[in-house]
């Protein structure tokens, strides 16, 4: 696993140098940023999150459709170290909260992208009944709706979604009080089988 993290990380340096203006850090002057400014920063990120957030990457998150709440809540936690990351963490500090703002609302402007990748029926099929009684209450419509500031995750690459539970067990990454009481029943009462079958229930929507 962490030979994989690194691999991303090194990935992933094309991210930062083009986030990033002569100097090393993004230019800050930028203000009353109109929808030109806006669709030039979010270019930078296309590099690792695909055109207009759609990701292609296996293990890197479609932003498309996401909240605008919830991409500024996930920046200022890269850029503040609350969420630790090889890539964000180097990436975020560089913009401003004008800048973030403008990415976050350019992104939540266009649509969810699906990625498309293999699954297990069956598992699938169990993951649908727990995603109703584990995680509906904050992940509406079966995670795909943005309105709930908590992420986007039908559809989002499998890989991504295992890691983003890795950091959470490792703390890498602070887990809601709400979250991490329906993870504890859920493990209690399933095991790792369970988020299994819950990620395959997220891969399989299309």
């Amino acid at each position: 696993m962490k030979v994989t993290k690194l691999a991303l990380a090194i990935i992933g340096g094309c991210a930062i140098s083009m986030s990033a203006s002569a100097g090393g850090k993004v230019d800050k002057s930028v203000s009353n940023m109109t929808g030109a400014d806006a669709t030039m920063l979010s270019n930078t990120c296309a590099g690792c999150h695909g055109t207009d957030g759609a990701s292609s990457g296996p293990a890197i998150p479609s932003l498309g459709g996401m909240s605008a709440l919830y991409i500024t809540d996930m920046m200022n936690g890269y850029k503040s170290g609350d969420i630790k990351s090889t890539i964000m963490g180097r990436i975020a500090p560089g913009y401003s909260e004008d800048e973030i703002d403008a990415m976050a609302n350019y992104f939540a402007g266009t649509e969810q992208h699906r990625t498309p990748q293999a699954f297990d029926k069956a598992k699938a099929a169990k993951g649908m009944k727990l995603h109703d009684k584990y995680c509906e209450k904050c992940h509406s419509e079966s995670g795909t709706l943005a309105e709930d500031d908590s992420g986007i995750l039908a559809g989002q690459p499998t890989p991504y979604l295992h890691y983003s539970m890795e950091d959470f067990a490792n703390g890498d990454r602070s887990m809601p009080k709400k979250m991490k009481k329906k993870v504890k029943k859920l493990n209690k009462k399933e095991g790792s089988a369970g988020m299994e079958a819950i990620l395959n229930y997220y891969a399989s929507q299309k």
